[in-house]
């Protein structure tokens, strides 16, 4: 369970860390736009984001191997992309349904494009390989 929540937190930093780098990515917090509900928002598509890395990922990079044979792995980052992209469509689902319109009042993560994803699956790639670099030299992980 502590592994969950550290990979979470993780995954939270990662996140913050791309939609601060990246102005197309956004998370519009769940609840209002006090600290701790933005905290929380993170939080909550960074757990989506890791049970999507841990079932779905593994899954879709089985069946996309001879993609990642052709490409030379480049496909990669086409997959990452579009996981990223399942996340914010998940993480706009649990957000409240009282008055939406699509693109004014959506809750959780947006993206606007494919190839914002793209770049935003590297840079939380690498924001979380350093996090648990960190964490393994503290022995936390």
């Amino acid at each position: 369970m502590i592994r969950f929540l550290v990979s979470t937190s993780l995954n939270a930093l990662a996140l913050w860390v791309a939609t601060t780098l990246i102005p197309a990515i956004t998370l519009t917090p769940y609840g209002g736009d006090g600290f701790w509900q933005t905290l929380g928002s993170y939080f909550v598509v960074g757990a989506i984001f890791g049970l999507v890395n841990a079932i779905i990922a593994p899954i879709i990079k089985v069946l996309a191997f001879p993609l990642y044979i052709l490409t030379f792995g480049l496909i990669s980052f086409v997959i990452n992309g579009a996981l990223l992209l399942f996340v914010a469509w998940l993480s706009s689902q649990i957000g409240s349904d009282i008055f939406t319109i699509d693109g004014f009042t959506s809750e959780g993560l947006s993206i606007e494009s494919m190839g914002w994803a793209i770049l935003g699956a590297a840079i939380i790639s690498i924001a979380s390989l350093l996090g648990r670099w960190v964490f393994k030299i503290l022995r936390i992980l």
